[in-house]
Parts: structure tokens; sequence; C-alpha cells
């Protein structure tokens, strides 16, 4: 059993029932990202437009590609063809750019509203009150080739456990308040990583994104 396959049973042993497992293979070789495939993962996160495309190029048609850092809008045409979901909606200009870039495939793109609840200001995400200000006024209407699925977002570094139950439990609360303007379809809940995923779960996590447990140290 390689260490890949061994990693992931680990950590889905660590999961109750209802919580996905997104495997992060950003930076790590398409070989690596085959291992886990054969091993059973079908769900795999990847942070840059370009290695992505890439790697949609030469694995399986039948894994499920998540977009989940930081997409500018002129990126978004290099996985818009093929990407499952976009997990770092952060803006009104990206979502005209991921509508714009759906429309041309034919397809609807299924997103992740990235919302910043963590301490520190370079994370990435929507402000929760001009987010809601914007949900609230039917801002999505606009965008038919979106399908809002549901949360993301990334706690604050550090070591004090207090300071991430914190920011997962305000980033539960944006999706509860967040609800009534979605419907059933509004299921997700993306938080929690190698070092806080646990936390995350206990915080009502319905996805959790796992890197280095499971492919091991990144080689930049």
């Amino acid at each position: 059993m390689s260490d890949i396959k061994e990693n992931l049973n680990k950590v889905r042993a660590t999961l109750p029932a209802g919580v996905t497992l997104l495997a992060v293979s950003k930076f790590h070789p398409a070989d690596m990202i085959r291992e886990a495939y054969d091993a059973g993962q079908r769900l795999f996160g990847e942070n840059r437009p370009q290695e992505l495309k890439e790697k949609y190029a030469m694995l399986p048609k039948d894994i499920e590609w998540h977009m989940i850092g930081h997409l500018q809008t002129n990126k978004v045409k290099y996985i818009a063809p093929f990407v499952a979901m976009i997990e770092s909606l952060d803006s009104e200009r990206l979502a005209a750019a991921i509508d714009k870039e759906a429309a041309k495939c034919g397809r609807v793109i299924e997103c992740l509203l990235e919302i910043h609840v963590a301490r520190e200001q370079t994370k990435s995400g929507w402000d929760f009150v001009q987010l809601e200000e914007f949900v609230r006024g039917g801002g999505f209407k606009a965008y038919p080739h979106i399908r809002i699925r549901g949360v993301m977002g990334m706690a604050t570094f550090t070591d004090d456990e207090s300071v991430i139950r914190g920011d997962f439990t305000r980033l539960a609360d944006c999706r509860n308040r967040l609800a009534p303007y979605f419907g059933e379809e509004f299921d997700t809940i993306s938080m929690g990583m190698s070092e806080d995923y646990p936390i995350a779960v206990e915080c009502g996590a319905t996805e959790v994104r796992i890197g280095s447990t499971v492919f091991g140290p990144r080689v930049y």
C-alpha cells in the first residue's frame, strides 16, 4: 500500500457521514494524483488555472476538479469548459466573468461564495455585510450560468483553537443567514485544512480540503 492510499484511508476514517474529502493536489505531480485516484479519490482541488488545465488533460476524465485558489477574471477561460466547481467566488466582478465563460461553453458552473472570516486582511473573500446586501438585492439572478452551492472560507493561521473555532462558527453562521435566498441546493460549507479540519467538522463543515496530510509536503 502506497503512503498516499494509506493517508487517504486514515483521513477518511476520521470523517463522519456527510463530510466530503477534497484532496488538495496543488503543486503535486500528476502521478501522485493518479495514485490517489487509484485509491478511489475523485475530488481534487487546485489553486492555479494553468496547472489545473494541464492536469485535466493528463488525468482521467471522471475526476471532479475544484478551483480553490484566488481566481483572476482573465484566467476563468482556462477552466470553464471542465471545472466541476469554483470554490473561490469572491466578488461580483468574478461572478460576471464566470457567467460569461460558462455561457460560451453552454454550461452552468457550480460555485461557492468565499467569505472572509480570518483575522488576516491578506486572505481573500467577500466582506459578509456587502455580500449579504448583494444577495438580498437579487444580484446573482443576473448570472444564470452560475449555481451557488454554499460557502467557503479559511480560518486565521494560528495555534489558538478558540480563534480557529470562532472563524469556522462565523462561516457556518454566514451560510445559515444566506440559505433562505438560495434554496435546498445551498448545502455546502467548505472549511478546514490538514491542520484544523477536525475543528471544522465539529463546526459543521460538509467538505474539508486536505493536502499535505494526504500527499506530503509540497514541492514548490
